[in-house]
């Protein structure tokens, strides 16, 4: 298990990734998959053009975003790519926490 904390206008998510499992956490709000966060159609269409005009693009995008998932051959590639997608939303990760075990910096994990 991988967890990744990062701050975005005040609020705190950590995204625990466990096997083929992600769980988003935001502060004030508890644990969910990817199906209960909520999703911008903006962003979800810049990612996926293809998407404008379906009226199921929410459910179509998600589905996407598993199936990537497990495509990845390993947690810390799953990790790395959920990084990498954040910050490009202006998201800042803090600090990567492995099995518990003492948190490190981003830049020292991915690199």
């Amino acid at each position: 298990m991988i967890q990744a904390c990062f701050h975005l206008a005040g609020d705190q998510i950590i995204v625990e990734v466990s096997g083929t499992n992600v769980m988003f956490l935001k502060s004030g709000e508890g644990l969910s998959p990817i199906d209960g966060l909520k999703l911008s159609y903006e962003g979800v269409i810049k990612q996926f053009p293809d998407l404008k005009d379906k009226d199921d693009w929410r459910k179509i995008a998600i589905s996407r975003f598993k199936e990537h998932i497990k495509d990845l051959p390993s947690e810390t590639t799953r990790i790395k790519y959920i990084i990498e997608d954040l910050i490009q939303h202006n998201y800042v990760c803090k600090y990567i926490q492995r099995q518990g075990n003492r948190p490190v910096n981003p830049e020292v994990f991915c690199n």
